[in-house]
């Protein structure tokens, strides 16, 4: 309970100190990428929330700890899927996380700042869908990465690189509509986009729900589906290792 509301009081202060930055930013150039300065401040504590509940910054799950001690070879004869189990655990922490670390950001926001507030039950609706296949996209993507450790000595280093591209290409750091020309337009197609970019779109009325639910649906269907593959090759080769 501690760790969760260190974490709230930690993701608020850097929200505080994000939409400063944008408030400049947004002062030096009016109107960036169709958003004014509520809008931007909105968007940057929305993705604030986002962090807990999508675990932006990597982690989560327990897999690549039970690989490197063995447990996970128990996981594989439970007559429960590895990748069903994973995602029930990771859905229960996310709605837990959403309640105590992100909540919190989004109301000294709205008190601190002002922020915008959806109006109307279907784009609510609409957000809701988003947000859960956002945190649908980011499980399906830490898992791809906790699979890793099977094959890997050391893990470090694909998570740092798993960190830096879902920083960047989620729209955690800037609203990716700001990213000039070519990389604009690839990142809008990345699975990042799904987690934070499309939902926090969602959330503003920037993007309706045929705009953003079929992309991130396609993506959390292609990611799952790779984890199911994944799931599969880790089974075979603790078979093999086992004899």
């Amino acid at each position: 309970m501690w760790a969760a509301a260190a974490g709230a009081f930690t993701n608020s202060v850097f929200g505080i100190l994000r939409a400063y930055v944008l408030i400049a930013l947004w002062q030096a150039k009016p109107g960036l990428a169709g958003y004014d300065v509520l809008d931007a401040v909105t968007f940057c504590f929305v993705t604030q929330a986002f962090i807990g509940p999508m675990q932006l910054f990597g982690g989560g799950l327990t897999i690549p700890e039970r690989i490197r001690t063995g447990d996970i070879a128990l996981d594989l004869v439970r007559p429960a899927s590895l990748q069903a189990w994973a995602l029930s655990e990771d859905l229960g922490r996310a709605a837990y996380l959403f309640l105590v670390r992100g909540l919190p950001p989004m109301i000294i926001g709205a008190l601190v700042f002002g922020v915008v507030v959806p109006s109307g039950a279907g784009r609510w609706a609409a957000f809701a869908a988003s947000f859960a296949l956002g945190v649908l996209v980011s499980f399906a993507w830490r898992y791809l990465i906790a699979l890793s450790v099977c094959w890997l000595a050391d893990d470090r280093g694909v998570v740092t690189v798993s960190m830096v591209l879902t920083t960047f290409f989620s729209g955690m750091m800037l609203p990716l509509p700001i990213f000039p020309g070519l990389l604009g337009d690839v990142a809008a197609t990345l699975p990042w986009a799904a987690m934070a970019q499309l939902p926090a779109d969602v959330y503003l009325g920037r993007a309706g729900f045929a705009d953003a639910v079929p992309f991130q649906a396609l993506w959390a269907v292609a990611l799952l589906a790779l984890g199911a593959l994944g799931t599969r090759a880790i089974r075979h080769k603790v078979v093999i290792q086992g004899g």
